[in-house]
């Protein structure tokens, strides 16, 4: 498969290097960044009186210093989708002072399943999923 040469492109073609299917339909999370909590907090809330198809969630990422949503959507990631999805929602958090910040797909692991019902595990440097 042929990608454009950016960063979008990039990422979708170490995704099927790395083996993932790209024809089928994956939870795709896209990162929305905040400096002041509160422009978070109204883009969140706008965002899930919305029409938009997917999951949202916020939180301060350390690493950044700054507020994230994170929209998660279900899609089949094509390089047009995604860039028309990453607009729309740069377009949008800019409305609350924010930008977007890329977009990731979680990747099955072997034995991400094991932890699946397990309420008391930890989540640490040690774990893959």
């Amino acid at each position: 498969m042929q990608f454009p040469d950016d960063d979008n492109g990039k990422m979708l073609a170490a995704m099927a290097e790395a083996g993932i299917d790209l024809t089928k339909a994956l939870d795709v999370d896209f990162f929305l960044v905040f400096d002041d909590q509160r422009d978070a907090g109204t883009a969140l809330e706008e965002l899930a009186n919305s029409d938009l198809e997917g999951e949202v969630e916020l939180n301060l990422n350390d690493e950044l210093g700054k507020w994230e949503i994170i929209v998660c959507i279900n899609m089949v990631p094509e390089y047009d989708d995604l860039v028309e999805q990453e607009t729309i929602l740069n377009d949008f958090a800019a409305e609350f002072g924010g930008m977007t910040d890329g977009w990731g797909v979680m990747q099955h692991q072997d034995g991400d399943d094991e932890f699946m019902d397990d309420d008391d595990h930890v989540h640490d440097e040690h774990c893959h999923h």
